[in-house]
């Protein structure tokens, strides 16, 4: 089973010490929206998050992110791996479902194929959305993070894949790991998606 690592943990820990910054001006895109509903591990509901999806920039991660979507796979799962000042990583729909053994969260993906890398000039902010992988560039999945703060270090390592546009303070309200454990960012308790849909865009 391959494990998902999204980047080395000495670099984690250092962007985890970045000051947080203010929310950047961003407008939602004429892409597909998922709509992300938080929850606590208890159940309790901590908000909404949209996040525009850059089809135009990664097509085949977006149309990947959609069908996971509206099939339900990322109904339940949870936010594994959240790094104060850097992000929080989910999409695990083979090993981190909420309700089952979370365990090996964060070294699956799905049934589907993994993708081709389609990386950009796009930096990544505050609220950037990025496909996880291993070390192979081709290997995201299913597995995606949001930026809390920017991290040029990534920025054209990684596929862009989307921005958040709503729900900054719900952004970052999500259960952090503690950084001092093995696995860098690992999360006892985590949030979860309650569910995701999509939704097409304002524009």
């Amino acid at each position: 089973m391959r494990k998902i690592a999204l980047i080395p943990a000495a670099l984690a820990l250092s962007a985890g010490m970045a000051l947080a910054q203010t929310s950047p001006e961003v407008e939602d895109g004429p892409g597909p929206n998922l709509v992300i509903e938080l929850a606590d591990a208890e159940g309790n509901a901590k908000g909404t998050m949209v996040l525009d999806l850059f089809e135009d920039v990664a097509p085949a991660h977006t149309e990947r992110l959609v069908e996971l979507a509206r099939s339900g796979a990322y109904d339940g799962v949870v936010f594994h791996r959240v790094i104060e000042g850097f992000m929080a990583q989910t999409g695990d729909v083979e090993n981190g479902r909420q309700d089952g053994d979370i365990a090996m969260a964060g070294t699956g993906g799905s049934d589907l194929p993994d993708l081709p890398a389609e990386f950009s000039d796009r930096p990544f902010q505050r609220g950037t959305v990025g496909m996880a992988r291993s070390m192979d560039p081709n290997s995201a999945n299913s597995q995606f993070f949001i930026n809390f703060d920017r991290t040029p270090f990534l920025d054209g390592e990684y596929t862009v894949v989307g921005q958040l546009v709503e729900g900054w303070d719900v952004l970052d309200q999500i259960r952090l790991g503690d950084p001092s454990r093995a696995g860098n960012g690992r999360v006892d308790s985590p949030d979860y998606m309650a569910s995701v849909t999509v939704a097409e865009s304002a524009e």
